[in-house]
């Protein structure tokens, strides 16, 4: 039985039906993660939980921890992830609380922003032409559609810096580019797990039409509030089908991710890199 992770982003701080709950504090060689790990089981299948923002929203995308929030994924034995993040949308089509699960990104972030955990003595190129897992898509996706929430397979996000939300003019260029919804956190997140040999999928909670639609003069907490609580619930419904099928998956897409993709000679790698790095390269350097 597989260990799936989810990464819980506004307004999803935990899962209900969760047994054997622990909460696990990790160290990790690049520094806090966003909070405890929640640890438990669903139905028989082996969770790992992460509030993204930390419990209360404490954090703002920017200052997110990923490394340390994927490194904890990965010391925690988790193959796949499921990433729950509120966006806007940029298509009329997609509508505040459809669902969206994308399978390509753009990135438009700040360089401050940590998306690699190779730098420092080592370098590795993976590949990223296909970001998400496709057969963990196709679960998430049939779990939207058992529960009867409009969901929209595949399309583009663009992962912007913020916290500010977009100018017209952004979102107008984005719209141009045929980018489906636009968020601030899944880009690091899906760039992390591959690294890690995680799979990784996006289930995107649409909340507004971010600035560009004639109904929106500007985009504002209240009403992304107000579609956030109905997406949490239909959020949580999806996972408790999502989780046990994906816990039961016998190949995951990314298990194999860095094979061939570390540059460096192992000879010359720092001693301190290769124990930071243990639990994700251990294996290419026996």
């Amino acid at each position: 039985m597989a260990t799936v992770g989810v990464i819980g982003g506004s307004g999803l701080y935990q899962i209900e039906g969760i047994t054997d709950v622990k909460e696990v504090v990790l160290e990790t060689p690049f520094g806090q993660a966003s909070d405890a790990f929640i640890t438990g089981k669903l139905d028989g299948t082996p969770v790992v939980f992460l509030p993204r923002h930390g419990r209360g929203h404490r954090i703002s995308p920017t200052e997110i921890n990923y490394r340390a929030n994927i490194w904890g994924m990965k010391k925690l034995g988790v193959s796949a992830i499921v990433s729950i993040s509120a966006v806007g949308s940029l298509k009329l089509q997609i509508k505040p609380t459809d669902f969206v699960i994308p399978d390509q990104f753009i990135d438009r972030t700040a360089p401050r922003r940590h998306m690699t955990f190779f730098s420092g003595g080592i370098v590795a190129h993976v590949s990223l032409a296909e970001p998400v897992s496709e057969p963990l898509t196709e679960v998430v996706y049939d779990a939207c559609e058992q529960v009867g929430v409009t969901v929209h397979k595949n399309g583009t996000y663009l992962n912007m810096e913020g916290p500010q939300f977009s100018t017209k003019a952004e979102s107008n260029l984005y719209r141009s580019w045929g980018c489906d919804v636009i968020g601030m956190t899944n880009l690091p997140e899906a760039k992390l797990a591959r690294e890690a040999e995680i799979d990784y999928c996006t289930l995107a909670a649409v909340t507004d039409y971010d600035c560009w639609h004639h109904s929106h003069g500007a985009v504002t907490v209240d009403m992304i509030i107000e579609c956030l609580n109905k997406n949490v619930d239909n959020a949580k419904k999806i996972l408790k089908i999502a989780i046990p099928r994906i816990g039961a998956m016998k190949k995951f897409s990314a298990a194999n991710a860095l094979q061939n993709a570390i540059m460096t000679d192992p000879k010359l790698i720092p001693e301190q890199k290769k124990k930071d790095l243990e639990i994700i390269i251990g294996k290419y350097l026996i």
